[in-house]
């Protein structure tokens, strides 16, 4: 802690002047605040002028939502490497599912892939994740911009910004066709499934799909 070297009184007056400071300042910025809230913005998606997005950087500190491993929607795939997929959705997104079972609009998706590594440090058994990441890809809901109201994009390694991924290509019919609430993958989603069935959100498709 700062001021130890001081003198007892000195220090004293410097800590009661930074806390009074301080706390003016949180007043402050509270009573700006909408009631409630505890964030000074929200984590939606933001476009540059030529409409590709730009890499939400701070997904990290959004709500954690499942690790896929080595997962495919293509049967008898084969791959060389181990591959882990970590889902991540911003926060005011996650608090709406909770209380409709559905996504609002702006939500956020981030699908983050690492490899996988079985040996290092003390690990003797199974695997972990690589530090490095080898792709990104969000789904995005914005249904001013896009037709169908959602949209993929796919960010290259080192790039601030991707362009939007072409509506004719699979994923967006995959999702459509497989998706457990408004095509999302939910189903994978273990803390967000059983809150879909119980708000009776999930797709018919979906639930047909379930059945067989």
């Amino acid at each position: 802690m700062a001021g130890f070297a001081a003198g007892r009184d000195t220090w004293g007056m410097r800590t009661l002047i930074r806390f009074s400071l301080t706390a003016s300042a949180a007043l402050a910025i509270w009573i700006a605040l909408p009631h409630g809230s505890t964030h000074a913005a929200a984590s939606g998606p933001s476009y540059t002028n030529d409409g590709e997005m730009r890499r939400p950087e701070n997904y990290r500190e959004w709500v954690y939502l499942t690790t896929g491993f080595d997962m495919s929607y293509v049967p008898n795939a084969q791959a060389d490497h181990h591959m882990f997929d970590n889902v991540f959705v911003n926060p005011e997104a996650w608090r709406a599912f909770h209380k409709t079972g559905t996504w609002p609009d702006k939500t956020i998706l981030v699908l983050e892939v690492r490899g996988a590594e079985g040996k290092g440090s003390i690990n003797q058994n199974g695997n972990f994740q690589a530090s490095s990441v080898m792709g990104l890809e969000v789904h995005v809901k914005d249904q001013s911009r896009f037709q169908g109201n959602w949209a993929f994009f796919g960010f290259r390694e080192g790039k601030a910004t991707a362009k939007m991924i072409a509506q004719t290509e699979d994923c967006y019919s995959c999702h459509a066709d497989h998706g457990a609430v408004d095509t999302t993958f939910v189903q994978f989603y273990p803390t967000l499934m059983s809150l879909a069935k119980e708000k009776g959100t999930l797709a018919p498709s979906y639930v047909k799909d379930s059945v067989h």
